[in-house]
């Protein structure tokens, strides 16, 4: 059986026989769909990979700290953006 790492809540790794549904990147702590135009074109240029984490859901990510990617997820970054400007 295939396992896969991804994070969970408290940010750290664990195995699972189920594959993400969400990707992210570490260092600048974002996550987004698996299909993101912008994380595939840094991938398919040699970046982005070993920064690369996978999440099972969007809740875990937010739980962890990440937030939503302004690429693919225009409408939630809003939202993100929004309540960083207002100060919550």
């Amino acid at each position: 059986m295939k396992m896969y790492t991804l994070l969970n809540a408290d940010g750290k790794p664990y195995e699972s026989s189920q594959k993400g549904t969400f990707g992210g990147h570490k260092g600048h702590k974002i996550y987004g769909r698996l299909d993101c135009p912008s994380a595939n074109r840094a991938i398919a240029n040699g970046h982005y990979v070993k920064h690369r984490v996978f999440f099972a859901d969007e809740a875990t990510a937010i739980a962890a700290g990440y937030r939503p990617c302004g690429s693919c997820m225009k409408e939630k970054y809003a939202l993100w953006k929004q309540a960083q400007v207002s100060g919550n």
